[in-house]
């Protein structure tokens, strides 16, 4: 047995997908690839189980009920990081992007072959294990710690004090690395009850925050015209 099929042992893998047969197939191949395999044959099944536990979920996007879409908005909004790949016949530009606006790590058109689905999975799980240890409660990126319970920040085992909307905000990018936020998308996030607040107000929030992080103010990226996104590359 080899040093990458050991390094795949214990890593367990949720396919959800309506269709029974297409799971069967793509549960036998990984299972033979060391991993360890569960279905649900519906988003609403998939959500009674510990998701947490889960290092990645292959997930379709049309089935009957809630959709793969929704059921990956549910999972990033109960702050799960697990990475989740769409499966979707659907394989239009703005798919795509929906797919990743809501928290998607990745996406495979149908028809698709194993051997793309394997090392597709293959690809993602290493980068997530690049990006760091996160779960439910925390976030870990090397030195850089954020306790979600806790509302706290450490940084080289140093706590840096931030204010409720510093942290929640710094939360919203970390806890979604992939994506880039518009000042609107923030706005909407941790300003709705605030009508007058404008973009101005992210860009000072964001200006501050960058100062308390010293060092590690590159980890909030700013690309012009696009907004921010959190950088696990700078850390």
């Amino acid at each position: 047995m080899n040093n990458n099929f050991n390094n795949r042992m214990g890593k367990k893998i949720l396919i959800v997908d309506d269709d029974s047969s297409i799971a069967e197939i793509i549960e036998f191949n990984l299972k033979n690839e060391g991993y360890i395999v569960e279905t649900a044959l519906s988003a609403e099944e998939a959500l009674k189980k510990p998701l947490a536990e889960f290092n990645l979920i292959l997930l379709d996007v049309m089935m009957g009920g809630m959709s793969g879409y929704k059921m990956a908005e549910q999972v990033r909004k109960d702050g799960l990081l697990v990475p989740i790949i769409f499966l979707t016949a659907k394989d239009t530009e703005n798919d795509m992007l929906t797919g990743f606006s809501v928290g998607g790590d990745d996406y495979i058109s149908k028809p698709f072959s194993i051997k793309e689905v394997v090392a597709r999975v293959k690809a993602v799980l290493k980068r997530a294990a690049k990006s760091g240890v996160a779960d439910k409660n925390k976030l870990i990126y090397n030195n850089f710690m954020m306790d979600f319970n806790l509302k706290e920040l450490s940084i080289d085992g140093e706590k840096i004090a931030l204010t409720k909307t510093e942290f929640e905000l710094l939360s919203l990018l970390a806890q979604n690395p992939d994506r880039m936020f518009s000042r609107e998308n923030i706005i909407g996030k941790l300003w709705q009850e605030s009508p007058y607040i404008t973009e101005r107000t992210v860009d000072v929030h964001i200006a501050r925050i960058r100062k308390k992080l010293g060092d590690y103010a590159s980890v909030i990226h700013n690309r012009a015209g696009y907004g921010y996104r959190f950088n696990v590359a700078e850390l």
